[in-house]
Parts: structure tokens; C-alpha cells; sequence
């Protein structure tokens, strides 16, 4: 894959993401999505693990406030984004998405890099 297709697909699947997110949510996405979309590719493997945990959040934020219909498009969308960023050989296979506390690893690791506040 071409290093201009990566970003691109990245960016599309965030603004699907986008789609579903709720106001606080979707200023996170619409950051991430313009952070990807101007930052050097050495930074996509970072990107894609923020993007999966970042969906990973925003479902179970869905689940909080009992909006199954908003957690059913979020989880298909997250799980859509970690799929790509394992056929892209940005995360590794082992790589949940979950929240990220800081040393936990790199994302080819299956952990991921501390996120940002």
C-alpha cells in the first residue's frame, strides 16, 4: 500500500467515525483526522492505535448513557479501523485498542502509545 493510500483510508474511516460521535467525541476525531492528514506517515502507527482507542472510549461512553443504536455504529466502525490497521501493518493482530496508560508499549507490541489528555 502507498503511503498516500494509508492516509487517505485512515482519514476516511475517521470521518466515518466521526459521523457517529457525539459533540466532545467528534472535536477528538476531527484532531486526530486533521493530525493525519498533515503529519509525517512515520506517525500513522500512532494514529491508528489513538483512532482504535478512541472508538474503543466513545463505545463504551454510548453504553454508559444506554444508546445502543450510537455503541452498535461506534463498534462497527472501531472494529473496521483495527482491522485496517493490522492488513495496513500499522498495529499488530494483539493490538485491543483499549485504553492506553503510559509505557504500555509501542503498537506493533499489541500496547500503544500513552494518550494524550
Amino acid at each position: 500500500m502507498t503511503q498516500q493510500y494509508l492516509i487517505g483510508e485512515l482519514s476516511v474511516r475517521l470521518e466515518e467515525l466521526q459521523a457517529t460521535a457525539h459533540q466532545a467525541a467528534a472535536r477528538s476525531v476531527a484532531c486526530l483526522r486533521q493530525e493525519v492528514e498533515t503529519r509525517p506517515v512515520a506517525g500513522l502507527a500512532s494514529a491508528a492505535a489513538q483512532a482504535v482507542a478512541l472508538a474503543d472510549s466513545m463505545c463504551w461512553d454510548s453504553l454508559s448513557r444506554g444508546d445502543v443504536t450510537a455503541f452498535a455504529r461506534q463498534a462497527r466502525f472501531s472494529a473496521e479501523l483495527r482491522q485496517f490497521g493490522i492488513c495496513a501493518r500499522l498495529l499488530n493482530e494483539n493490538y485491543i485498542g483499549m485504553a492506553i496508560s503510559s509505557g504500555s508499549g509501542s503498537p506493533e507490541s499489541g500496547g500503544g502509545p500513552p494518550m494524550r489528555t
